[in-house]
């Protein structure tokens, strides 16, 4: 049987809550209850003028492993490292993009808020990509500045966020010293309010062990050996999106923050940022799953970062 999705998990909790002491029902609209801001996002994005470029794909190659068009290349390949018990299992893809506007980001079931989830394969398939990871799971949490295929969403600037440039190029920055609108105005096409940061100018950060990206309820730690989505930034319009599987024996440990960001090093990135990972860790790709996402199948997530193809 598939293990229990993140919001089963929280309505067993909420539950216990309820009859412990009477707040269960708050807790169950705040975390579990979908709020939904705004339906027909792809719409609203259309109607704030989001321009993003298209992809001829009519001549697009299909290889083992590869996927190319219109002068976008991706190439996903599966590393297995150690033995035994220590084995990790992770997958790289490789992004080179003809525009950065390219990578698009989707919301589940079309709509912005909070709560509302989706898998990314069925994301994915909706918005007819050829290549998606999960996102940041912007929706779990109301801070954190929101920026989606060149649209403000949500200015709430609360941590260290990830920034991709219409220009190609990607950079991490303070979300509290800015706002969604200037960042827009700026050029920028997509936002990512996760973290922590892994890597900067090529160096894999101290302290990233000790990080907490939430302290809200229902916020489960990230610390230790744990699946993990990562973005890496190897130049302008050249990614890397990493996803370490884990928690499976034998198969997949999972990995440190500290791991994960030598990982990121490893591959070359001069910039690297984790985002949600956990059960929510997952890479699409031709139409199916690549990894094995650690709750014995998916686990529904608020959006993904995706190419269309």
């Amino acid at each position: 049987m598939p293990a229990p999705s993140r919001r089963a998990v929280l309505i067993g909790g909420l539950t216990t809550l309820t009859l412990t002491t009477g707040g269960g029902a708050w807790a169950l609209d705040r975390y579990v209850v979908d709020h939904v801001e705004v339906a027909d996002a792809s719409a609203y994005e259309e109607s704030r003028g989001s321009d993003g470029a298209e992809l001829d794909t009519s001549d697009a190659v299909l290889t083992d492993g590869g996927w190319s068009a219109d002068g976008t290349t991706i190439s996903v390949r599966e590393v297995t490292t150690g033995s035994g018990d220590a084995t990790v299992t992770y997958f790289v893809a490789e992004l080179h993009l003809s525009d950065a506007t390219v990578l698009r980001s989707a919301f589940a079931q079309d709509s912005f808020g909070t709560n509302i989830v989706d898998e990314t394969s069925d994301i994915a398939e909706q918005n007819g990509a050829v290549f998606a990871i999960n996102g940041d799971y912007y929706g779990f949490r109301e801070t954190g500045i929101v920026v989606r295929n060149g649209v403000a969403w949500r200015d709430a600037g609360a941590r260290e966020g990830l920034a991709f440039h219409r220009d190609g190029h990607v950079e991490l920055y303070d979300e509290t010293a800015t706002s969604a609108q200037a960042l827009v105005d700026a050029g920028v096409w997509n936002t990512l309010s996760f973290g922590p940061a892994l890597v900067a100018d090529g160096e894999v950060l101290d302290g990233i062990d000790d990080v907490e990206v939430d302290t809200n309820f229902g916020n489960h730690s990230i610390q230790g050996d744990q699946p993990r989505t990562a973005v890496g930034v190897v130049g302008d319009n050249h990614l890397l999106l990493v996803v370490v599987d884990g928690r499976d024996t034998g198969y997949s440990a999972g990995a440190s923050m500290t791991e994960l960001a030598t990982l990121m090093k490893g591959l070359g990135a001069l910039t690297a940022y984790n985002i949600d990972g956990g059960g929510s860790s997952t890479m699409f790709f031709d139409g199916e799953v690549v990894n094995r996402p650690s709750n014995g199948g998916e686990r529904g997530t608020s959006d993904i970062l995706y190419v269309k193809g």
